[in-house]
């Protein structure tokens, strides 16, 4: 169905190519997962399906790519939207319409197809996707998984036999995920469907791939295969994969049900894990019966959170839940319907732009709100001297979190790891009392993310406050001392990371569910145990 053959992809004005004599084939009717390092060429990968690498992006194309028979040389994305559809990394960015409905009907209609048949697939891609609730809803009014989930029934309505998506899962909720993933793995098993996919977030997908493919990235060959044989080697692997290389499992499984069967011995021979710390006293950052309320609609109702120095917290729930507008009340640039927010005593919604700043920063969901200079570098000079901070101290940060970056890269030709890489190095350079993140982990790697963790592991040390909305379970596992879980705008959960994560399936990262009923929570406190031991 998909043939690369020998490609090479290099952009304008590129010292090395994004893609490099990739050859590949993805028969008919596989689930076909795409990994690698941030900016390894995932993207330029996907894109030259459909044809937008080169007819879009420019540069040079050598090989040839074949879709069902069809050279993409000789045929631009509109003569393959019967074939292929594509879901990008950003769907705000890919939306043609203002509401919900009328988004799913939009590749119908260019594909002329009759009014019966369009009503039809949206009322199945409504259910399939768990939409019907917001059928209705303008698309700037969801919450960003919403959207993603549009995007993607957006493309499914069209009955492409070809489906690509990237990053598909990033802004989902770990049960919307698991929804949406069965979905796509039932289109490739009862309708033969072609799925690749590229995520960073391998723990969710790769239980489900037929064949994983592997990009280095440089000159290295693309190394493509069984997942478990392929992962077992690769440097970006999930947590399962990497528990299994510890403890010298084989045949390496790649879903926690086959890890579970072999792990009985691990868990036997495990202590029992350290009591986790006592909450640092002194709250830094309160706030108290916040609301906040858009077009008569309550997303958040009323919540209380105080959040010490030296403490990070992960704010989790399923999309909707109120997490971001929760985070832009208690930052002060946003909505707030009623409550009280204290910083060091005083409300950051009465403090000028540039003093906030300083005192409590917030990373957006869209990192691109944030970039507006033609280079990484004047980026970077720009944050030193806002922050009032030495020359280099921004670029210093990028560098730990996604190093490789050039400096006269231009923003918006970044990947969407490193574009979020850049706008987090910029929130951190003038090392905010209280640090607010969005999603900051979506289209990082799992390196970048373990290089955030200890960044964030930093400022909490130095006594700031971190508070960060995540879907991401592992991160969360990984980085946060407590869990404040959400759920319509209030409340529900409130503690310690251990006992509130594994009290749910839904939340609880793989490790935790390996290794049941022992608590341990990743790889690495395994690994300390066994060392220990």
């Amino acid at each position: 169905m998909i043939r690369f053959e020998h490609v090479t992809v290099t952009y304008p004005d590129a010292t090395r190519p994004a893609l490099a004599d990739l050859d590949l084939v993805v028969p008919e009717g596989e689930l076909c997962l795409v990994v690698g390092r941030t900016g390894s060429g995932k993207s330029t990968l996907l894109r030259a399906v459909n044809g937008l690498v080169p007819h879009f992006t420019g540069g040079r194309l050598e090989g040839r790519v074949l879709v069902d028979g069809r050279d993409t040389r000789d045929h631009p994305p509109r003569e393959l939207a019967d074939v292929v559809g594509l879901v990008a990394q950003d769907p705000q960015a890919g939306f043609v319409t203002d509401s919900v409905e009328e988004e799913l009907a939009y590749s119908m209609e260019s594909l002329g197809l009759p009014d019966p048949v369009m009503r039809k697939r949206v009322e199945e891609t409504l259910d399939l996707l768990g939409l019907v609730e917001v059928r209705d809803r303008a698309l700037a009014t969801l919450s960003g998984g919403q959207q993603q989930r549009v995007a993607i029934g957006a493309a499914l309505t069209a009955h492409p036999r070809v489906l690509v998506l990237d990053e598909p899962t990033s802004a989902l909720d770990p049960g919307a995920a698991e929804d949406v993933l069965a979905a796509l793995h039932r289109l490739v098993h009862d309708l033969g469907m072609t799925v690749l996919i590229a995520e960073h977030r391998l723990e969710r997908v790769a239980q489900y791939a037929d064949r994983v493919v592997w990009l280095p990235g440089g000159a290295r060959a693309a190394v493509a295969g069984d997942p478990g044989a392929v992962l077992a080697e690769a440097p970006v692997a999930p947590p399962v994969v990497r528990l299994a290389r510890l403890a010298g499992w084989q045949p390496v499984p790649v879903s926690v049900r086959d890890a579970r069967r072999l792990a009985g011995p691990l868990r036997d021979e495990l202590p029992a894990p350290p009591a986790a710390a006592p909450r640092p006293t002194g709250d830094l950052l309160r706030a108290r019966g916040v609301r906040v309320s858009y077009s008569g609609v309550e997303a958040v109702r009323g919540v209380d959170l105080a959040v010490a120095g030296g403490e990070l917290v992960a704010l989790m729930g399923r999309n909707g839940s109120g997490k971001s507008s929760l985070l832009w009340a208690v930052q002060g640039s946003g909505r707030r319907s009623g409550g009280s927010v204290r910083l060091d005593g005083v409300d950051p919604a009465d403090l000028k732009p540039a003093v906030r700043r300083r005192s409590v920063g917030l990373v957006p969901q869209q990192p691109d709100d944030l970039l507006y200079l033609h280079t990484v570098a004047g980026e970077c000079a720009q944050a030193d001297r806002e922050s009032d901070r030495s020359a280099g101290t921004c670029r210093a940060i990028l560098e730990r979190i996604a190093p490789g970056i050039a400096d006269d890269a231009h923003p918006r030709d970044l990947s969407e790891g490193q574009r979020l890489a850049l706008v987090l190095a910029i929130s951190l350079t003038p090392e905010p009392r209280a640090l607010l993140l969005d999603e900051p982990t979506r289209g990082l790697d799992y390196p970048a993310k373990t290089r955030l963790a200890e960044a964030l592991r930093e400022l909490a040390r130095a006594g700031h406050a971190v508070v960060l909305a995540t879907h991401d379970v592992e991160f969360a596992a990984e980085c946060a001392t407590r869990v404040v879980v959400l759920a319509g705008g209030e409340v529900v959960a409130d503690g310690p990371t251990a006992e509130v994560v594994t009290a749910s399936p839904i939340f609880s990262p793989q490790v935790a569910k390996v290794l049941a009923p022992r608590p341990w929570l990743t790889v690495d406190d395994v690994r300390t145990a066994m060392a220990a031991r």
